[in-house]
């Protein structure tokens, strides 16, 4: 496939809110359509290879329920284990309930973090100040926009600044 059907293109509402990134077919295809129209160049300068679309008659922002799912906890977490702070591969992470299920912990986001398996054998059946430990953050329910956020790369986000919440840094308030 052409490097360039691989780009993606951001999509705003007509409020200029970010509501999906979509591939390039269906850029073009809003585009055709006269659904959208381009509003900022890419490298290329033509027309099929605008990075951002406007959506003419969209103003809502969708509202994605985010399944929880174990790579869904490592995104949300960023791989790190919530106890000692480092990054690990996902073969390398356990997920561990801050309230045990023997105390009626339950399996949602609210109670599921990522832990490396020394960290995760330490805590035990225990809560975590029972075993000396305390959690890097707590753990909530991401919103939609943790997952678009933490799947943009540097290019990406740098393209995008001007439409997303970039910090003076140039990191994405929510990406850790």
């Amino acid at each position: 496939m052409s490097a360039r059907l691989e780009h993606r293109v951001l999509v705003l509402n007509r409020l200029w809110q970010p509501v999906n990134i979509v591939g390039i077919l269906r850029a073009m295809s809003l585009l055709f359509r006269g659904r959208a129209s381009a509003i900022h160049a890419g490298p290329s300068g033509h027309r099929v290879y605008k990075r951002v679309l406007l959506l003419g008659a969209y103003d809502r922002v969708p509202r994605r329920e985010i399944r929880f799912s174990r790579r869904n906890v490592y995104q949300r977490d960023s791989n790190t284990c919530q106890y000692c702070g480092r990054l690990f591969r996902d073969e390398e992470l356990n997920l561990d309930h801050v309230v045990p299920r023997d105390v009626g912990g339950k399996t949602n986001w609210e109670n599921i973090v990522t832990a490396c398996v020394r960290c995760n054998s330490r805590k035990a059946n225990r809560l975590p100040e029972q075993a000396g430990m305390t959690l890097r953050r707590a753990p909530a329910k991401p919103k939609w926009r943790l997952v678009v956020a933490s799947s943009l790369s540097a290019t990406e986000v740098e393209a995008w600044k001007e439409f997303l919440e970039v910090t003076p840094s140039g990191q994405l308030p929510w990406r850790n």
